[in-house]
């Protein structure tokens, strides 16, 4: 070991260098001196060991720095957060660079809301050296392959994985849970759900189904997940629900072939054809989702926990009502609604249609309807059968313009004063018509030819004639 010793020369301020050294006194060895706060322009001897290194100096420095290899997991300290870039000190001779798509498995992220300065943070290896000779790290890899490890553990021990729901993607939702698992949109329910958005920001729980390291892919099922977790409820919901029941629920999902009901424990479907009485083009024109309705229960299928309902079970059936306020040969007016080569339909009630056969057409012969009737227009018809049980009515023109008894709802509409218990038009004193030729004869008295018993002999011949000629017409 060698020892080396320097002397300090100080210079008073305004003052220049001495011009000869000053050579230090020893009165013992260094090694004996005891050291004490030195005065101004004292000397103060500083051991120094040289020499005692072991290879050389480039050696010594790079044995301070840690070694690197490529997909190795390494640990760091932010130093630098930029707007594309992030730097990381893991001990090498420079900082590593995380670029920002590298950061987080959210496709368009701000470093600042990932990392922040002096955060510790683990990273993997992608290069050593790039072609800027920078080293470059990845945060979202090393992420993933942490969580690759407790994924494929969790799978084999059929666990559960959960995490918030971080994208919508074309069929289905992507949730976070280390890396990107694939939520499929059939999956997210125990039934399928058409508006994903709301999902986003919520955090999930879902059953792994599918797992593939070498495709990066990862399936997740949050249906099996509800099926084990709810199967009990499910069981109790479905023993306690009978067939013909009446329950109240919320429209929870409109598709193609009907409406998905909540009755507070679990779905039915009411079938497109379960909906109305009428004919439904598409379920939306009458249920919306959030509509409160309430349906009956036709069928609960406990093997396949399934729940069949109907919403016109619980509404009065017009076929039913139409019956029981019309007969066999009463007048009804009417709506015709389409034409065919063998006849036409005519609209009679609501939802109700019968048919007028081309052979009921006209007096006369018909080879095509339109040559007697067109769509839109509205006519008197009578009706000459009523089919209950296959829900057909017949009707006919030619019948109704021989005239007949006209149903209750229109001896309503012009007077029950005016028909006699069969039906027929009587007219009478009160009647419209009535009131109508007072009128015109106290404006053109010059029109009395007779007295007032002929007036009203007149007034309630032509109404009469005026009932017989709409009904002709029709």
């Amino acid at each position: 070991m060698l020892l080396f010793e320097f002397s300090v020369r100080t210079v008073a301020p305004g003052g220049s260098y001495p011009s000869t050294p000053c050579p230090p006194e020893r009165s013992k060895p260094l090694s004996d001196t005891t050291l004490t706060p030195p005065a101004e322009d004292t000397y103060v001897p500083r051991q120094i060991i040289a020499n005692d290194l072991e290879g050389s100096f480039e050696d010594a420095i790079d044995g301070t720095m840690v070694s690197v290899e490529d997909s190795q997991i390494v640990e760091g300290t932010v130093v630098k957060v930029d707007k594309d870039e992030v730097l990381l000190d893991i001990g090498y001779k420079s900082e590593g660079v995380i670029p920002s798509r590298e950061l987080s498995i959210r496709n368009v992220v701000d470093p600042s809301e990932v990392v922040s300065l002096g955060e510790v943070i683990e990273a993997l290896v992608l290069t050593k050296e790039d072609k800027d000779g920078r080293l470059v790290l990845s945060k979202k890899r090393a992420q993933y392959e942490r969580a690759w490890g407790d994924i494929e553990k969790k799978k084999e021990e059929d666990g559960v994985v959960s995490g918030p729901v971080i994208e919508v993607v074309k069929g289905g939702l992507i949730i976070d849970i280390g890396l990107r698992g694939f939520l499929p949109a059939s999956l997210v329910e125990l039934r399928r759900v058409r508006d994903l958005a709301p999902y986003v920001g919520r955090s999930l729980e879902a059953k792994i189904i599918e797992l593939d390291k070498n495709r990066n892919n990862v399936v997740l099922s949050r249906r099996a997940w509800l099926e084990e977790t709810q199967k009990e409820q499910r069981e109790e919901f479905l023993d306690n629900l009978k067939p013909g029941e009446i329950r109240s629920g919320v429209v929870s999902s409109v598709v193609n072939f009907g409406a998905f009901v909540d009755l507070g424990g679990m779905d039915g479907l009411v079938h497109v054809s379960e909906l109305s009485w009428k004919h439904v083009d598409h379920p939306g024109s009458v249920v919306q989702v959030g509509d409160e309705i309430t349906v009956q229960v036709l069928e609960v299928d406990l093997d396949r926990e399934r729940i069949s309902l109907s919403l016109k079970a619980t509404q009065q059936d017009p076929w039913q009502e139409f019956a029981s306020g019309h007969r066999v040969g009463e007048l009804v007016y009417g709506r015709v609604t389409k034409l065919v080569p063998f006849g036409s339909f005519v609209q009679v009630g609501d939802g109700i249609e019968g048919l007028v056969h081309i052979s009921e057409m006209s007096a006369h012969h018909v080879d095509l309807p339109e040559q007697v009737v067109t769509p839109g227009e509205e006519l008197w018809v009578k009706i000459i059968d009523l089919d209950l049980q296959r829900r057909r009515i017949s009707l006919s023109i030619k019948q109704a313009a021989e005239g007949g008894t006209v149903s209750a709802e229109y001896q309503e509409h012009f007077g029950e004063h005016a028909y006699d218990d069969e039906g027929n038009f009587i007219g009478g004193e009160t009647s419209e018509a009535q009131e109508a030729w007072a009128e015109y004869y106290a404006e053109h008295p010059e029109a009395l030819v007779a007295g007032p018993s002929a007036e009203i002999a007149a007034t309630d011949e032509s109404a009469a004639d005026a009932t017989a000629v709409a009904v002709e017409e029709a």
